[in-house]
């Protein structure tokens, strides 16, 4: 049976954006259309639903490396600040928005906290991201005739 790691990211992070849009207890805060995702950035996302991608995102994250800690993430999810003509430097992104979107997560019941070590997927989440693994793996697959995957 296929699992996540063996669906590209980027086809697994499509379905489970538009999951996480389904789920009640993630949505975006009033001021996340206003805000920039980290002090590299020069203004907020242009994507509309930017906040399910990221939280989908974390997600996966969360279940290919978990348990895993705020400030691992913001280093994840940093980038390079232009300075004008000085040289570039590392900065990290937002510890509020990813820790707004762990809460989130733990409250839809995807996520649970580790003490000491951060915070870790949930047999919940692991099978929510499981199962779009293979709903995304059965629609490419899609040759009249053939077996899907049970």
């Amino acid at each position: 049976m296929p699992v996540a790691r063996d669906i590209p990211s980027s086809e697994l992070l499509e379905e489970l954006k538009k999951e996480m849009k389904g789920l009640g207890e993630v949505s975006p805060p009033s001021w996340a259309q206003f805000v920039k995702t980290g002090s590299h950035r020069q203004g907020p996302p242009q994507q509309e639903d930017w906040w399910y991608m990221r939280a989908a995102s974390i997600l996966r994250n969360l279940y290919l490396r978990g348990p895993v800690g705020v400030e691992r993430l913001r280093t994840k999810y940093g980038g390079r600040k232009d300075r004008g003509v000085r040289p570039e430097h590392f900065r990290k992104a937002s510890g509020h928005i990813i820790r707004k979107i762990l809460q989130q997560l733990e409250k839809a019941g995807l996520v649970e906290r580790v003490d000491g070590k951060g915070r870790k997927i949930t047999p919940k989440g692991q099978s929510l991201l499981d199962s779009l693994a293979l709903r995304v793996l059965n629609e490419k697959q899609r040759i009249p005739g053939e077996v899907k995957f049970q």
